[in-house]
């Protein structure tokens, strides 16, 4: 069965619906940069929400942290995974998968058979296959899912998570073609960003588990 994650949740709300929805994961964003970000200190109530309300893992959106940064947020939300989606090197994930004591996602962009080239070289629990655009995700652009079909073919010990331009309509085909480990929306079931469509959920979460 393909996982399930939602990311960019910043509401209350959006948070107790992705979770009893039966979602996976859920993502909180921590990059002030990014349209979905979520300031640390509002972070535990959409936690206690999540763990509350269903199952799902909650995971960390950082990008190029400084490790310190990472281990404050972790402590104090008590996330379950760290998700870096920055120019992080392999050493770096390494460090911070030891420092925090948690699993670490890393986040690649793919473009061409290139990008494929060096996804074995990651100490990760799971790499997330993204489209390349300038705000690091979320921005609903899609990339060739033949790359991501090709990259679960040559590794296949690692777990994929395809991201990038998911929707309700697409990601039953997405799932078919890749068979990932996990899929991953944001922009794909909002109404604006960081603010999510209860029927976009529903029908997402409807047709990954047809699908999955």
């Amino acid at each position: 069965m393909t996982r399930i994650k939602i990311c960019g949740v910043t509401l209350p709300d959006d948070a107790a619906r992705i979770a009893s929805g039966g979602a996976d994961f859920v993502g909180l964003n921590f990059w002030p940069r990014s349209k979905r970000y979520l300031a640390p200190d509002r972070a535990p109530l959409i936690a206690s929400v999540i763990r509350s309300t269903g199952a799902a893992k909650i995971v960390g959106v950082f990008v190029d942290p400084e490790i310190d940064e990472i281990q404050s947020i972790a402590a104090t939300v008590d996330l379950d995974i760290i998700q870096l989606h920055g120019d992080e090197h392999p050493d770096l994930v390494k460090r911070i998968s030891l420092a925090v004591f948690r699993p670490v996602w890393k986040a690649i962009a793919i473009s061409s058979q290139r990008d494929l080239d060096a996804l074995g070289a990651w100490p990760a629990e799971a790499l997330l296959l993204d489209a390349p655009t300038p705000g690091r995700g979320g921005a609903g652009a899609t990339f060739d899912w033949r790359l991501a079909r090709e990259a679960r073919a040559r590794y296949p010990k690692i777990n994929f998570i395809l991201a990038g331009g998911l929707t309700p309509d697409n990601v039953g085909a997405a799932i078919q073609t890749v068979q990932p480990w996990a899929v991953d929306v944001a922009s794909g079931v909002e109404v604006a960003a960081g603010v999510k469509d209860p029927a976009k959920l529903e029908a997402f979460f409807g047709a990954a588990r047809q699908a999955g």
